[in-house]
């Protein structure tokens, strides 16, 4: 239950479609796949998505059809209008995950009217204004309230009083209470230190050497010329961008196609031999060259990261962030747990 509530988004996946079937309190049907037309990889690989108005599931008394289900569906996996359906491996989970939703809708805008709560009527007006901006004409929107809502604005307006509802609900007992403090944020880094942990790194470029395979001691001397000669146009360049380039024309193995580019990487996994060169080098600095067997490379340390950790300051947005949606996340299941409780839910 982890997708986010929009009235607006309820709204438009409700009622985004023609010649469907609603009853007073439930979303309009989203339209079906054509009949006999294929997905992507074929009508086997897929679970249309059809709706005909039969009662899936009863919240106190309250039926919800498939009409529910598939307009959820759609929600979770918005890629079914392309393929035709949902995958057949995935139908199974996406549609128990639909019919938790639209329990959980339920209830909550049960508890919405338990709580006589309402709708302003500034509020309900600008909804509706919001609805009708998705038709390009009026004669669209009649169209359509005539289709879906058997030509009455009442059936709609109950519709969008609904969604409004809901939202209202769930901003009073989720979105209101999920707000985190810097003591929070505080708390949760100092908590978790290891999850801001820095490793040391080195970036660099290197242009490399290669002999061939089985190489002569003849062929060993001509790769240890080419690398001095390379060297020397190394220790002269003065831009990362002017070492890749000789990397580029120079360099015999592959990260020449990357300017001689490496991603960061941790002592760990460098030859000896290189990390004791990096290791005596400052950021900009060109090694002399180094010896791998038979192969020869040169260095350009681009940067240094010590190993440390990660300041509050460069995080705190990001956390802030993530543990809004924790607790929100926790708000909901909770709320949903609590509503479960005194409720009668009968699959159908």
């Amino acid at each position: 239950m982890n997708r986010t509530f929009s009235v607006a988004a309820v709204i438009l996946l409700a009622f985004g479609n023609a010649n469907s079937q609603v009853a007073s309190h439930a979303p309009t049907n989203s339209k079906q796949a054509p009949h006999g037309q294929m997905g992507a990889a074929g009508s086997s690989s897929v679970v249309p998505l059809q709706a005909s108005g039969k009662p899936v599931v009863r919240v106190n008394g309250v039926e919800l059809t498939d009409v529910d289900l598939v307009r959820e569906e759609y929600a979770i996996f918005p890629y079914a209008k392309q393929h035709n359906g949902i995958p057949k491996d995935l139908a199974p989970q996406i549609r128990e995950g639909a019919l938790q939703m639209i329990v959980f809708e339920e209830l909550v805008y049960q508890e919405a009217l338990r709580r006589h709560m309402a709708v302003a009527p500034a509020r309900m007006q600008r909804a509706r204004a919001d609805f009708r901006k998705q038709f390009s004409t009026p004669d669209e929107y009649g169209s359509f309230l005539k289709t879906d809502f058997q030509d009455s604005q009442k059936l709609l307006d109950d519709k969008i009083r609904r969604s409004l509802l809901i939202e209202a609900l769930l901003k009073s007992e989720v979105d209101n209470k999920s707000a985190v403090t810097p003591a929070e944020i505080q708390a949760y880094y100092n908590k978790n230190a290891d999850q801001f942990k820095k490793p040391e790194l080195y970036t660099f470029q290197t242009i490399s050497m290669l002999p061939p395979p089985n190489a002569t001691p003849e062929q060993v001397k001509e790769n240890r010329a080419r690398a001095e000669k390379a060297l020397k146009q190394a220790k002269a360049a003065k831009t990362a961008m002017d070492f890749g380039l000789l990397a580029e024309k120079l360099s015999d193995d592959d990260y020449r196609v990357v300017l001689g580019q490496h991603k960061p990487i941790p002592p760990s996994q460098l030859a000896p031999q290189v990390l004791k060169a990096l290791q005596a080098m400052k950021p900009g600095d060109v090694s002399d060259i180094i010896q791998l067997e038979q192969a020869y490379t040169i260095v350009k340390l681009n940067e240094h990261t010590p190993a440390g950790k990660t300041p509050l300051t460069a995080v705190r947005a990001n956390l802030a962030k993530d543990l809004h949606e924790r607790k929100k996340e926790q708000l909901r299941k909770d709320l949903d747990t609590q509503l479960r409780k005194a409720a009668k839910v009968e699959r159908i």
